[in-house]
């Protein structure tokens, strides 16, 4: 089994050779929960593409252990990006449609209110849940042993839904009407794609019409429809393998 992976704030200064502490929360689940002792490796890493690999010298407590450094890491970008404009699902499925994103190994996850969606953030909801979707984000990325977590932006309206997709080297809308196969697609071979999952009632006309004028065109997975959850996910592990960064 592979190392199991902890986030730092910071990895700035740290080198082979040296040594690291961790501790507060992370430090107590790697203590108390995952038990780890004196003499087994860990990988800490700050979530932007950086990891120390080390083995653990001291366990002080429930919440510190020391690891010393033999080596470290920095992941290349990767080419090209993924983000998928993600409508808001009901219920806890916003949270697993993240987790098994990131899991997957998307870039980036974009929430959007669509006109459809049954859920709607606003307020202390909308602040409460985007911490969620960020927390999901942190514990998948630790979970899969990524070095690099995906970014989880604020809320998009559908106008800036737009703009972002203008902006793409290659934009694309899931849709079960789409002539033509996400497998098939003509991809770039780096820059940024952009993939918009619609919410469970579907991409509206109007929104559909407003992102075909921003550059993006209608595509579907296969012959069966896809929870809004599931999509983001299989449509994401459809890239990495066309685009070769599953290779």
């Amino acid at each position: 089994m592979t190392a199991p992976v902890f986030l730092v704030e910071s990895l700035a200064g740290v080198r082979d050779g040296g040594t690291l502490t961790l501790d507060g929360p992370e430090g107590r689940h790697a203590v108390s929960v995952r038990r780890l002792r004196a003499g087994e490796e860990v990988v800490l890493t700050d979530g932007h593409g950086t990891g120390a690999y080390g083995t653990v010298t001291a366990v002080e407590g429930k919440d510190r252990l020391t690891v010393a450094v033999t080596e470290l890491r920095t992941e290349d970008p990767p080419t090209p990006t993924i983000t998928v404009v993600q409508a808001l699902p009901k219920g806890d499925r916003g949270e697993l449609a993240v987790e098994t994103m990131t899991e997957t190994g998307v870039d980036a996850i974009v929430p959007w209110s669509a006109a459809r969606c049954v859920t709607q953030w606003k307020g202390e909801r909308a602040a409460k849940s985007l911490g969620k979707w960020r927390a999901t984000a942190r514990e998948a990325g630790k979970q899969s042993r990524r070095l690099t977590f995906p970014e989880v932006a604020d809320p998009l309206t559908t106008k800036q839904v737009a703009a972002l997709l203008a902006d793409a080297d290659f934009a694309a809308v899931l849709h079960e009407e789409g002539s033509t196969p996400l497998a098939t697609a003509e991809l770039p071979t780096d820059g940024r794609i952009v993939l918009v999952v619609g919410p469970e009632g579907g991409v509206s006309p109007e929104e559909l019409t407003t992102f075909t004028e921003a550059g993006a065109k209608p595509y579907r997975l296969g012959s069966t429809v896809l929870r809004t959850s599931t999509a983001g996910t299989a449509a994401t592990a459809l890239l990495l393998g066309r685009t070769g960064r599953w290779s």
